[in-house]
């Protein structure tokens, strides 16, 4: 067997959960240069995959296909991998092994889900990508991250019984579990539990409630791999469904609304994400192989500038603490590199020439123009303009300048999350600057030419139109402190009332009951020990209440067992009467 059919017979989520299980025995300093090898090898193993590529397995009566190999898989697992390696090297000061682990395991259940070529192996890799990602939010410690994280895995598990309903109905229809193109009543089932991994409204408050909790590395992971797989699934199962066309609009306007409107630095980014799948969704509606190599394409430069923007708004965090607009100010001076580093990705992800998002976006602003979808269009740009307003200008605004008290740097931010950002600030403008490389990694063959006059000036009129805006209103967006209500209200505000009705108010029936339960077992039992002993007091009390005198003192010794218990002789001699009327009963019968 040759080396590329040994490579081409081995699936690379494999290597992500050996080092995974490697990382369980060795030190942390072998763990971060684990992360970083297992990301490198599956890197330098994808070009050599070929197309077409399966390992089958046999399970029941059913043949899966835990690995497929075709272009759509290969150009998701080339993101997934450098950004697992960049996140890698920013998260390489971490010791905390239980984050390194699930890190490992989230990142190679992504793997898994985009190679998966049935719907089955899909399910299982979708549900190791749920746990290890909700680890990341709980190891952060805080209450307010355990509640995140309980409220995530509710929300996914809601999700995943939605998919595993639709992957058995769908089986028992056709009998087949292979992952294609889906139609009938199933697929609602299924498409309902991918929306919720893509966090389309009114799906998507999980999304800025738990990743603001989670750990500052931990936020990298979370930003490219949840999201950007219920894209690569929607685009494997419903590629041209066009009521994605519109669902994508409105997420793209209403992530930066809210987005807006946030004050928390990483709420601000995680209400982007929102937005910006929008865009991914959209071009999945249109359904041209134009508009689905947008998608991918933006799935690919988001999953590198989002995780950007987050490794800066992270090291803020990391070096003094806070998160909160309101709270953040004048640290220019302090951490100019990290302004410097999160800028790249705050243009890139507005969509400036020679970044990566200027091919990205406009390859699906373009396939809506030219599929006719007019309001979409005009809403995707609309969204772009919320973009650079709150990321581009307000966040790095009332972060590094501002005029509200000034923070303070009270840590150092470690070498590595600088090395970290580089090295993915460097990759967004490559694939800006040379948006072949790219496109050499589409699915499908469509020609698009991002640098022209007409995409040039469009964007050009995007920046200057959201640079007027934000100094007009700079007076009424100061950040204050609050709390944004959102789709999650309907959830967490009858939660608190389902709470108290069938959790608190049960239970303190049932506790209730059971004091009263034991307090009366332990009177029978008194009573049991010795009765006549027992209604002697008790006639003694009546009677005391009646001539109003003291009650009597209920001694020990008045309910002794022994003290009233009859002879043995009278209890043989009650026990042959009892035989005596019985036999004498029968024989008059």
């Amino acid at each position: 067997m040759s080396l590329i059919e040994i490579i081409n017979s081995i699936p690379p989520v494999s290597v992500f959960f050996i080092g995974a299980l490697i990382m369980l025995f060795v030190p942390s300093r072998a763990r971060a240069i684990t992360v970083l090898a297992c990301s490198l090898l599956v890197l330098a193993m994808l070009p050599f995959l070929q197309d077409g590529s399966l390992v089958k397995l046999g399970f029941l009566n059913f043949e899966l296909v835990p690995f497929a190999v075709d272009r759509l898989s290969v150009a998701f697992a080339y993101v997934f991998c450098l950004i697992a390696f960049f996140g890698g090297v920013y998260a390489f000061h971490l010791k905390d092994r239980g984050q390194q682990v699930a890190a490992m395991i989230y990142a190679g259940g992504s793997l898994g889900a985009i190679f998966a070529g049935d719907l089955f192996s899909l399910f299982i890799f979708w549900e190791i990508m749920l746990a290890g990602s909700a680890y990341l939010i709980w190891a952060r410690k805080t209450p307010e991250a355990a509640g995140a994280g309980m409220r995530y895995i509710i929300v996914h598990l809601a999700g995943g019984s939605f998919l595993l309903a639709g992957i058995i109905w769908h089986l028992v229809e056709t009998g087949s579990l292979e992952f294609g193109l889906l139609e009938g009543a199933p697929s609602y089932l299924i498409l309902i539990g991918f929306l919720v991994n893509a966090a389309v409204p009114p799906l998507h408050a999980w999304l800025p409630d738990a990743y603001p909790q989670s750990t500052v590395t931990g936020s990298v992971f979370l930003s490219a791999f949840t999201t950007k797989v219920a894209v690569y699934a929607l685009i494997r199962g419903f590629a041209g469904l066009e009521i994605l066309v519109w669902a994508g609009a409105i997420m793209a306007v209403y992530g930066v609304t809210y987005a807006f409107l946030e004050n928390d630095i990483r709420k601000i980014l995680s209400h982007h994400i929102v937005s910006q799948v929008g865009f991914m969704v959209a071009a999945i509606g249109i359904g041209s192989a134009l508009s689905v190599n947008g998608a991918v394409a933006h799935a690919f430069t988001n999953i590198l500038n989002k995780g950007l923007l987050f490794m800066g708004t992270g090291a803020i965090l990391y070096s003094t603490g806070k998160s909160k607009l309101n709270e953040l100010g004048g640290l220019l001076k302090q951490t100019p590199y990290v302004f410097a580093f999160y800028m790249v990705g705050a243009v890139s992800i507005s969509g400036f020439p020679l970044f990566c998002g200027f091919v990205s976006k406009g390859m699906v602003t373009y396939s809506a123009e030219t599929a006719h979808y007019v309001p979409a269009f005009l809403m995707l740009n609309l969204a772009s303009v919320g973009t650079f307003l709150s990321v581009g200008l307000k966040l790095p605004y009332y972060t590094w300048f501002g005029k509200q008290p000034q923070a303070e740097a009270v840590k150092p931010v470690p070498v590595g999350m600088y090395v970290g950002m580089a090295l993915t600030a460097l990759s967004c403008v490559v694939f800006g600057v040379f948006p072949g490389l790219l496109g050499n990694l589409l699915p499908y063959d469509a020609s698009y030419q991002p640098y022209t006059l007409v995409h040039f000036w469009e964007t050009l009129s995007i920046i200057l139109f959201s640079g007027l805006m934000f100094w007009v209103l700079i007076g009424w967006i100061k950040p204050k402190p609050g709390i944004t209500l959102d789709f999650d209200w309907f959830y967490r505000r009858p939660a608190t009332l389902a709470y108290k009705v069938f959790v608190r108010f049960p239970s303190a029936v049932f506790t209730s009951a059971g004091d009263m339960m034991g307090a009366t077992v332990s009177k029978i039992s008194e009573i049991a020990a010795n009765p006549i002993g027992f209604g002697i007091w008790h006639f003694k009390n009546i009677f005391s209440k009646v001539k109003k005198e003291p009650s009597p003192e209920c001694e020990p010794s008045e309910f002794d067992p022994h003290r009233y218990r009859s002879s043995l002789g009278m209890m043989v001699l009650a026990v042959m009467a009892g035989f005596v009327f019985v036999a004498l009963l029968t024989w008059l019968a």
